[in-house]
């Protein structure tokens, strides 16, 4: 039992050190969106550097739905003629995104009013589905942050 411990001790130490890393070399490297990132709830540090590696410079994404549909926060349709059916995410997307993006969601409800809001008006559907509305709603709020390099602000609506 000693000797796991010991391990788990290690690769506690190795994770966080990596972690302190990642951060530093975010904060440096990409300031200015590290920072933007930041500025919105329910977006920590961890979560702003996993869309700084994962995404890159989000600038290169030609509007929204690019940005949506490759990290999957898009309904999968499959058509056939006159039948249309969605299912749910796209099953080839980025799914470390969509899952950094459902936890900054859940912190986001916390804080945020109007995502708050936008959440209780879905109220009596599905929750996962609301909730990767409500992941949508903020991952268009981060792509709109980056391209316009204005700070978000709790609660305003834009």
């Amino acid at each position: 039992m000693e000797t796991r411990l010991e391990a788990y001790d290690f690769v506690d130490k190795q994770v966080r050190s990596v972690s302190v890393k990642l951060r530093a070399y975010c904060r440096k490297h990409y300031k200015k969106d590290y920072y933007l990132l930041r500025s919105v709830s329910g977006v920590g540090s961890i979560v702003t550097c996993g869309i700084i590696s994962e995404l890159g410079d989000l600038r290169r994404f030609k509007n929204f739905k690019q940005l949506a549909s490759y990290v999957g926060l898009i309904p999968s349709v499959h058509q056939s003629g006159d039948h249309l059916t969605t299912a749910g995410l796209k099953p080839r997307a980025n799914q470390l995104m969509q899952s950094y993006l459902v936890e900054a969601t859940w912190q986001a409800l916390r804080f945020d009013p109007v995502m708050q809001a936008y959440y209780r008006s879905h109220q009596g559907k599905d929750v996962k589905r609301i909730l990767v509305k409500v992941a949508r709603k903020l991952l268009s709020r981060i792509h709109a942050i980056i391209r316009t390099e204005t700070p978000y602000q709790i609660g305003v609506i834009k």
